[in-house]
């Protein structure tokens, strides 16, 4: 039996304008396997955001087959999908009227099979799991900082404890203490809770900080999905820039920082 919780044949994704045809990927192949964390890296133009989609079932592909969790993705577009995906878009996407709490308890209440009191309980455990505390639950999203937002769309994404979490730019925006806090935060989810985590993101000491697979997207497909250090030793235009140019470099020396020197 296969481990695979995403698994995505021969995808095409083509968008057309008129008389004019984009495609984006072209009979590319991905595997995500239980319980690891890959990241989804590539230029501007090759669909890592929309392919996040697609496994979300928000997109459908052109041609090819998704398959999320054993069904087919097309099926998370139904109700009570968020019990096996969770979702944290770029800018956290809360809705602004509603409080800290509210927004949370959001994807429990429109399940409408809860009693009310069970629901509270529930997006307070939550609410506490991202590192916040009881004060910031009535408060409105207009209220939190950067780094809060963030941690308050991942308690609502992990609401229903959902076996798949997927990120879109985790720690964007974010000043580099509060991407350590988060980066962090997501570790410890990850190995509390037994996720497994597709994310995108640009930020390379995200990605050496908790990625245990790098997919790369580039010429329409996944060119390389493997451990980072063989990710980064892979020959291609676009890994030489991104991995290893001088905040590639940086972003590795301090993932593994070089032994001290023996004293005399």
């Amino acid at each position: 039996m296969s481990d695979a919780v995403v698994d995505i044949r021969r995808l095409w994704t083509v968008f057309r304008n008129g008389d004019k045809k984009s495609v984006v990927h072209k009979d590319l192949d991905l595997t995500v396997e239980r319980g690891e964390v890959m990241s989804l890296v590539g230029g501007s133009g090759t669909g890592k955001t929309v392919l996040l989609r697609q496994m979300l079932g928000l997109e459908t592909p052109t041609r090819g087959e998704i398959m999320v969790l054993g069904k087919p993705a097309a099926e998370l577009s139904k109700r009570g999908a968020a019990s096996r995906v969770g979702m944290l878009f770029q800018q956290g996407a809360l809705f602004s009227a509603f409080t800290v709490l509210e927004n949370i308890a959001f994807p429990l209440r429109e399940l409408g099979t809860l009693p009310a009191a069970l629901i509270r309980e529930a997006a307070m455990v939550k609410l506490q799991m991202v590192g916040l505390g009881p004060e910031v639950a009535g408060k409105m999203p207009s209220d939190l900082s950067g780094g809060m937002v963030k941690r308050v769309a991942l308690a609502r994404a992990l609401i229903m404890d959902p076996p798949l979490l997927l990120l879109d730019e985790p720690t964007a925006g974010l000043d580099p203490e509060s991407a350590d806090s988060f980066c962090a935060l997501l570790r410890t989810l990850h190995q509390g809770m037994g996720l497994t985590v597709v994310m995108v993101t640009h930020d390379l000491d995200t990605i050496f900080e908790l990625s245990t697979r790098i997919a790369v997207l580039a010429d329409q497909k996944v060119i390389i999905n493997d451990l980072p250090e063989k990710v980064v030793a892979f020959a291609h235009p676009f890994i030489q820039t991104f991995f290893l140019g001088e905040r590639g470099q940086r972003a590795m020396a301090l993932l593994h920082p070089p032994a001290n020197p023996s004293p005399n």
